[in-house]
């Protein structure tokens, strides 16, 4: 049988597990040039790829026309048609398995997610470090005949700012991104103290702050007019711009989500907090030092990892972040910018 030459690679959300996607399938493109891949995700994510010339992207409108088993049936009608030849499932959930039935007469390798190892590492019966998201996602191309080689990443030149954009940057500061917020309040810095890191920070840097939805978009607003050298982006520009701005960011200053993944994929330092998750779960971003992810006090919270993405925790834990210190924050930023 010949090599497969059109792959598809299904990972429809959340948009940090989309992000994570794209180190893995710059590293496949490096081993195999030749290699058409498609991605099957939402259109949201398109600019993600806009840099792999390996990559096109092909729109899962799951909300609209490929909602429901009539949609999933026209949407795999519709992949049929690309003239793919393996698939590679990164997502494995309910509606890649319906798929996977639609598309049986394909070579169709779902990721394994260790849901074991991870309800064993939330339980407290084990405290070890699982393998990382983006190994799984190597796992599976392995699987279909493409071993990827993660050890010697590249990664995007920095963006070119547009006359729009270099308004947003001064030139003459290095500059710091901070997205303070996250999905559940187990995984966010307490707002207190993370306005004590900004306000320490900008006497020195400029900070870009990132973030969506109006409650967020209010806070980081109110952030802007406190402080000097501060500038709020959430909710001023589109998704292809704000990567442009994250790609010329001296470092990232996230919680355990999505920008945090998004820096990572563009080659900018990331430092992390994390809340009621941990790293050992596998969701680290790309290529980062451990040392750049900041942990919360486990002899005060010693439940912790709690849960895998930081919804569900015991009653105290929600502030577990708050153990450390502003001042390590701020440190362990200066120590690598």
């Amino acid at each position: 049988m010949s090599k497969p030459n059109h792959i598809l690679v299904i990972r429809l959300s959340a948009m940090g597990d989309v992000a994570m996607t794209v180190p893995v399938l710059r590293a496949l493109g490096v081993g195999y040039p030749n290699l058409k891949i498609t991605v099957l995700t939402r259109e949201l994510y398109s600019p993600f790829f806009r840099d792999l010339p390996n990559v096109s992207m092909f729109p899962a409108r799951v909300n609209k026309e490929h909602k429901g088993i009539l949609g999933l049936y026209k949407l795999a009608k519709q992949l049929k048609a690309k003239k793919i030849d393996v698939i590679a499932d990164l997502h494995n959930v309910l509606r890649t398995n319906i798929l996977k039935r639609l598309l049986s007469s394909y070579k169709f390798v779902q990721i394994d997610k260790g849901r074991a190892e991870k309800k064993a590492l939330t339980s407290g019966n084990i405290f070890k470090p699982l393998k990382t998201t983006h190994q799984r996602y190597a796992k599976v191309f392995e699987q279909l005949g493409f071993p990827v080689d993660l050890s010697n990443p590249t990664f995007p030149k920095k963006a070119t700012l547009s006359s729009k954009l270099q308004d947003a940057v001064n030139p003459k500061l290095k500059i710091i991104g901070i997205a303070p917020f996250a999905a559940h309040e187990g995984k966010m810095y307490p707002l207190d103290a993370m306005k004590r890191v900004i306000e320490t920070l900008s006497q020195e840097y400029q900070i870009l702050l990132f973030g969506g939805g109006e409650k967020e978009i209010n806070s980081l607003t109110e952030f802007e007019k406190t402080f000097k050298n501060v500038k709020n982006i959430a909710g001023n520009y589109s998704l292809e711009e704000q990567l442009d701005i994250i790609s010329n960011l001296d470092v990232m200053l996230s919680m355990d989500s999505g920008n945090a993944h998004i820096a990572a994929m563009l080659g900018v330092k990331v430092v992390t907090i994390w809340g009621v998750t941990h790293p050992f779960a596998g969701f680290a971003p790309f290529n980062q030092p451990e040392d750049y992810a900041l942990l919360s006090d486990r002899t005060k919270f010693p439940k912790i990892p709690t849960s895998v993405y930081g919804n569900k925790y015991p009653e105290g834990y929600q502030k577990a972040s708050g153990s450390i210190a502003p001042e390590t924050v701020v440190d362990k930023i200066k120590s690598i910018i």
